[in-house]
């Protein structure tokens, strides 16, 4: 009986070191992964800083102004005046004594509707 126990507790401990030796591992390849994704991450927002550096250069007023006068013939570009721009009464506003009607009250509570009145 006990050479059983012996035997049955030696195999559960070679199970368990198996599995500590698969765990680890595991854990090391997880580990790596982050790793790769954290760096990955860190080049994606240097990219990223490179093209909102590009992209505010690009879009400096004076280069644009530049731009738009260098192909004021191709793109036709106008100056704006001012009867292009609306007037504040020509907006529809809703009318403000418009409401939406209740069309029947909506119980809240367990009191009945007679009572709170």
């Amino acid at each position: 009986m006990r050479s059983l126990f012996y035997v049955l507790t030696a195999l559960s401990v070679i199970g368990l070191a198996f599995w500590a030796y698969r765990e680890n591992y595991e854990t090391q390849a997880a580990l790596n992964r982050a790793e790769r994704l954290q760096l990955q991450i860190s080049d994606a927002r240097q990219r990223l800083r490179v093209l909102n550096a590009e992209w505010a250069y690009l879009n400096r007023p004076d280069r644009l102004r530049d731009l738009a006068e260098i192909n004021f013939d191709k793109l036709g570009l106008v100056p704006l005046q001012p009867y292009q721009f609306g007037r504040i009464d020509q907006v529809a506003f809703p009318p403000e004594d418009e409401t939406l009607p209740i069309l029947t009250p909506v119980e809240v509570s367990n009191m009945n509707m007679e009572d709170t009145q």
